[in-house]
């Protein structure tokens, strides 16, 4: 689709997106939650950037007996829940400003239930994402470029974000890239919501951004279920395709803490290929005694904690060429 040109005025923008938000389903309804700043882990309204990041956060509640969603006065939740925004923030943020809502996210216990089972969770938990995002569009943004972000939990909010928010041409027309780390989309979604674009290589752009690392030996999981396929970009070489990528193509490897400090980085740790038969991303050099997958919900070679962490400093150089490529496209 083609982009808002440069001098646009900010305040027609602003009109068009206040008119887009109608399809949207929030203007003119009850106020917000999200107009209060404690509903968000990161509100940097006052900043000074040429774009803005709107991040999702993975799963950190863990659920209780009768309980799938977190409560947004948590305050456990919601310090997991910083600690884990922090850990990725540090990829996003260099050239924007940063938002990111709290929400009543689905817990570590709702993935256990079956899949039809656990959407009335995730449903809840997409409410306050979509609350959270029209606020932002209608409040903050202002006609600014999007970087739409997450993982795992906060990667399927945003593809859900994506199908629904930016039907609209006036808020697609934003859209940088959406980063789906750690979740899957599938060729057939695309088919059904025309306005979804694939990442076909490193700086196109109103794309999604998406993969699952593995060992080579694993054939099914959560995310990737066996006999499905999920589209894929390899994240060190930008092919979609089986083209392998060696570990030196890797920038490197970040490990981070709550903080969003890097408490260790390796250069070169692993290579990887797309998986032709699953859509999976293979990760070659490392093992699964190396990196257990930490939960219970994944098996032994599934990668989906590092997913972030193996491939830190060449997602983190290619939200800048996309954002570059954005803003370029907007100049001509």
């Amino acid at each position: 689709m083609k982009k808002m040109k440069k001098g646009t005025s900010a305040r027609f923008l602003v009109l068009l997106l206040v008119f887009a938000l109608a399809g949207c389903g929030k203007t003119g309804e009850q106020p917000s939650v999200y107009a209060r700043a404690e509903s968000w882990a990161y509100l940097e309204a006052e900043k000074t950037a040429d774009a803005d990041v709107f991040f999702i956060c993975p799963t950190v509640y863990g659920g209780e007996e009768d309980s799938f969603n977190m409560s947004m006065d948590d305050e456990d939740a919601r310090g997991d829940f910083l600690g884990a925004t922090n850990m990725e923030k540090g990829i996003y943020d260099q050239d924007a400003r940063f938002f990111a809502p709290y929400y009543r996210q689905a817990g570590l216990n709702a993935y256990e239930l079956p899949a039809e089972e656990r959407e009335e969770y995730l449903a809840l938990a997409y409410e306050d994402v979509k609350d959270a995002f029209t606020y932002y569009l209608e409040h903050y943004n202002e006609g600014r470029p999007i970087i739409l972000a997450g993982f795992s939990q906060g990667a399927d909010m945003s593809i859900r974000l994506l199908k629904d928010c930016f039907a609209e041409e006036t808020v697609n027309d934003l859209l940088v890239a959406c980063y789906a780390i750690g979740w899957s989309i599938s060729a057939e979604e695309l088919a059904e919501y025309p306005h979804l674009r694939f990442a076909s290589g490193a700086d196109d752009t109103g794309v999604i951004v998406s993969f699952n690392s593995e060992a080579e030996a694993v054939a099914d999981s959560l995310v990737i279920p066996a006999g499905t396929r999920t589209l894929a970009i390899n994240p060190l070489n930008w092919k979609t395709d089986g083209t392998p990528a060696g570990k030196e193509e890797n920038l490197g490897a970040c490990f981070t803490d709550y903080s969003g400090n890097i408490t260790a980085e390796i250069p070169q740790l692993t290579g990887a290929y797309i998986d032709g038969l699953r859509g999976a991303l293979k990760v070659t050099d490392v093992t699964p005694e190396e990196y257990p997958p930490g939960l219970s919900i994944f098996p032994d070679g599934v990668y989906h904690l590092y997913d972030y962490q193996f491939f830190y400093r060449n997602l983190q150089e290619n939200v800048e060429v996309r954002l570059d490529a954005y803003l370029a496209e907007q100049a001509a």
